[in-house]
């Protein structure tokens, strides 16, 4: 066949509708004779153009025709696959984590592929590890991709954090995305605020360890897509990102949420504060000694206190910049937070916090000025223990509690009035024996309604919010080492409390949890 018969050919389907429709739309024939000319029926070749327009209209970008050779990374033939999936299994590394790598160097070989040939290979099954011996494996450094606002198209990639998008769900439907769009915080020419803001959530709901290795994250399609970029920002941008945040903008950050929260019903009229510690990697000159429950020791570090919802669990303030001098006024200034988002929807009776959280003359302020009713402990000296145990035992009454398993406690607890230091009027303490604990445990209020078994049991889920600091402080890693990412402490608490609420809010539609 010469090149002319070729040209001349009617036969090839494709080729004659081209044309057809050249003649027809640019050599301006009519249709009957179109038709005629091709072997088409009227009919048939006005179906055709009707086709040809709406593919115009439609996917202008797609040839009707003509398909594009599509340009892609350079591949290199399984040979030299096989040898890169092979030398990553004899590091110990973990088919999913090797099929990762293979999609950040442009790859398409899928998990069975590298299954099967692992097993061809004659390697076993790897024993199952934790995430500590998982950061001691050596991982290869990979090129990452310049992270861009994600050009929503039909891709199919892979994802070890595909689950993390149920949380974007959330965010979309609580309305977070328009208090990030409408927030202070900062935005650059290539990533802006909402990107950058769901950037730091990709990383602390998929409890990535402190950021340490962006290897691997940064490749993530999955987290990428989370935060409607192509992928992730390096280590360096998170740095820098965030020394550009200021104390303001995270308090205003937190009022609009606590109003999103109230708005939700997800914040009662009790309040449990507490403190929590953050050790600190570095210069320690400028910091405070602080005793942290979980090294059982005290160590420079800074100062944070948190304010919880007991009932929903929602974290609706914290404030990283509690020094020694102001940490007695810290309830006064989250009442002065309080204040300023409160409405008519809800008011604040209750607040529960232990005994070194703030002074009697302040717990004073809280009765006259502010009514507002509290729940603490009492300071247990060695003359106030043996007032109290020398008390009749026929004063002492016996009543059952319930814990926080469903099941009651029998408890002997002393209610009376007493008179403190520095505390206008008087004041409602409650001693309790048989807790466990050699001295009694001496709780005071100013509220002299409730029935005693209340007011126990009031103060005992306080220690809730001590189990969720520290749950925080493992799962967020607010006080793990912080390596080649520093992240301001202020942010990365309020990034820390949004990430908390959210899996509070995930946890609530979970069946039976």
């Amino acid at each position: 066949m010469t090149s002319y018969d070729y040209f001349s050919r009617t036969d090839l389907v494709i080729k004659k509708k081209y044309d057809a429709l050249k003649d027809f739309y640019f050599h301006r024939e009519k249709a009957e004779i179109v038709a005629h000319k091709y072997g088409y029926t009227l009919s048939t070749f006005y179906s055709l153009t009707r086709d040809f327009n709406e593919h115009l209209t439609n996917y202008s970008e797609i040839d009707f025709f003509f398909k594009s050779k599509k340009t892609g990374r350079k591949r290199i033939n399984n040979s030299e696959v096989d040898d890169l999936i092979i030398s990553l299994r004899k590091q110990n590394q973990s088919t999913e984590d090797i099929l990762t790598i293979l999609h950040a160097k442009g790859f398409t070989h899928s998990y069975q592929y590298i299954y099967q040939l692992l097993k061809r290979e004659g390697f076993a099954k790897l024993e199952r590890r934790n995430l500590a011996e998982k950061e001691t494996l050596y991982l290869p450094k990979l090129k990452a991709e310049k992270s861009k606002q994600l050009q929503f198209d039909i891709e199919e990639f892979t994802s070890q954090n595909v689950s993390l998008l149920c949380f974007r769900l959330l965010i979309e439907e609580y309305g977070i995305t328009e208090l990030i769009n409408n927030s202070m915080y900062p935005e650059t020419k290539t990533i802006d605020r909402l990107s950058s803001i769901l950037s730091f959530q990709a990383l602390k709901l998929s409890n990535v360890r402190r950021y340490s290795s962006d290897d691997l994250w940064c490749m993530d399609r999955g987290l990428g897509l989370f935060a409607g970029l192509n992928v992730l920002p390096k280590s360096a941008w998170f740095s820098s990102y965030s020394h550009r945040v200021t104390k303001e903008m995270n308090i205003l950050f937190m009022k609009d949420l606590y109003k999103l929260w109230l708005a939700k019903g997800l914040v009662s009229d009790c309040i449990n504060l507490d403190f929590t510690t953050i050790p600190y990697w570095g210069d320690d000159e400028h910091l405070e000694n602080n005793w942290s429950g979980k090294r059982t020791k005290a160590l420079a570090s800074m100062l944070a206190v948190l304010a919880q919802d007991p009932d929903s669990g929602i974290i609706s303030y914290g404030d990283a910049d509690i020094r020694h001098e102001n940490q007695k006024d810290t309830v006064l200034e989250f009442l002065d937070f309080y204040n300023s988002n409160n409405t008519t929807e809800s008011k604040l009776n209750y607040l529960v916090f232990d005994s070194k959280f703030t002074t009697y003359q302040n717990l004073s302020i809280l009765n006259s000025k502010h009514k507002i009713k509290f729940i603490t402990i009492r300071m247990r000296g060695k003359s106030v223990v043996e007032r109290i145990n020398n008390k009749p035992q026929n004063l002492w009454k016996k009543t059952r509690v319930e814990c926080g398993d469903s099941k009651n406690r029998t408890l002997y607890v002393l209610d009376e009035t007493v008179k403190l230091s520095n505390y206008e009027g008087d004041i409602r303490q409650v001693a309790i024996k048989g807790h466990g604990k050699i001295k009694p445990a001496l709780i005071i209020t100013n509220d002299f309604d409730l029935k005693t078994q209340t007011i126990v049991r009031k103060y005992a889920r306080r220690w809730i919010v001590e189990k969720c600091i520290s749950e925080q402080i493992e799962f967020f890693h607010l006080n793990k080492v912080s390596s080649s990412m520093v992240i301001k402490v202020d942010f990365d608490l309020t990034m820390t409390i949004l990430a908390h609420n959210l899996y509070r809010i995930l946890a609530q539609r979970l069946n039976r949890y």
